[in-house]
């Protein structure tokens, strides 16, 4: 059972970052290390709604509702997660952390203007074809009821075993809703909005530092801006994979079908998702 730790206020961002690049070449991931077992608490936390309103508008979201976009609960939790990856007990190295899926569950709406508990933990570590996984909970609370809450995966690539290729599921491509012409400036414009400069998302340069051509978008502003357009329940469960990095700038094709998504580019799947409603008599 994770301690709980009740922080005084969000932590900046960007020190954490700073300290988990420093730590990341010391760190050795395996499947059975230790992980840090705090829980951090974040009491009585309401929304700067300026930065909301940045969140929804490079996000796609409607502006001036009263009620938070189903991923925005991810974006005030990254800090409190972003301390516990960084940290000397965390065995994975923050440089090269790849963010590889998230489970959402919204059980209601939750008001702009309310006051919530925020807390985050990480939940374990489980091995991977490519490498070693981590799992971070992160859960909001209205009136001591759990009311949102994800799990996030987070792969650190290393040498394993020779377990071959996990066998996957062959689908046909959804079809094709909309084409988004992405600007390079996504990445800096999310980054602006939800705290995350990661370098990779910021400029060609900087992206090239870590291996790829240009910069390439948040795994978080996909999955977000493909909500944004499919639309989710007041009551829902959204699950996302993050399956191949969107360069920017860019064209992609958003497809759906029913309660599935998916982001691709030419023939290849960035980003796949399926929403649930989970409202009585929902589908």
């Amino acid at each position: 059972m994770p301690t709980s730790v009740v922080l005084p206020g969000s932590p900046a961002l960007a020190p954490l970052l700073a300290r988990g690049a420093v730590l990341s070449p010391f760190k050795h991931p395996r499947p059975d290390a230790d992980f840090p077992r705090d829980r951090l608490v974040l009491p009585g936390l309401r929304i700067d709604l300026a930065r909301l309103a940045a969140y929804e508008r490079v996000c796609g979201f409607a502006t001036g509702d009263d009620a938070l976009p189903p991923t925005y609960p991810h974006v005030l939790g990254f800090p409190l997660a972003m301390r516990l990856m960084s940290g000397r007990g965390f065995p994975l190295p923050l440089l090269g952390l790849v963010h590889t899926s998230i489970e959402i569950t919204r059980r209601r709406a939750l008001a702009a203007t309310g006051e919530y508990e925020l807390s985050v933990h990480v939940a374990g570590l489980a091995p991977h074809r490519r490498g070693t996984e981590a799992s971070v909970i992160t859960e909001v609370r209205a009136g001591g009821e759990v009311v949102w809450e994800s799990r996030s995966t987070y792969l650190a690539r290393h040498r394993t075993g020779p377990t071959g290729e996990a066998p996957g599921t062959v689908r046909a491509p959804l079809p094709a809703v909309d084409e988004w012409h992405l600007g390079g400036d996504v990445g800096r414009r999310y980054g602006a909005a939800s705290g995350d400069r990661n370098p990779i998302h910021l400029y060609p340069l900087t992206a090239r530092l870590f291996g790829f051509p240009r910069a390439i978008a948040h795994g978080m502003w996909t999955a977000a801006r493909c909500l944004a357009a499919h639309g989710v329940p007041e009551r829902a469960r959204v699950r996302a994979e993050f399956r191949a990095p969107v360069l920017l700038p860019g064209t992609v094709t958003y497809a759906a079908d029913g309660g599935r998504f998916e982001l691709r580019g030419g023939e290849r799947v960035h980003v796949s998702g399926l929403v649930e409603d989970l409202s009585p008599g929902g589908r």
